[in-house]
């Protein structure tokens, strides 16, 4: 096994401490917070809006069957008895 010498070694120091430097600059950013703050916030309120679309749509097709039966008894009510 190849053993490191000591300037690989330094640059394997300084590449964890930027590494370690970058993310702490990265993790300390309100920026991104905000941003997944809203984006979670929309989504919310898509799926609220969704969930109330789909409760109109069954109360419409409901109405609709039953406008339709009320319709269909009121025709057989009407039609003459048959010969």
């Amino acid at each position: 096994m190849p053993s490191f010498t000591p300037d690989q070694w330094l640059i394997l120091l300084l590449t964890f401490i930027l590494g370690v430097i970058l993310g702490m600059a990265l993790m300390a950013s309100p920026k991104w917070k905000g941003r997944y703050r809203d984006e979670v916030r929309r989504r919310e309120a898509l799926e609220a809006e969704n969930a109330g679309l789909r409760k109109d749509a069954r109360e419409m097709d409901s109405l609709r069957n039953a406008a339709a039966r009320d319709e269909e008894r009121r025709r057989a009510e009407e039609a003459p008895p048959p010969l």
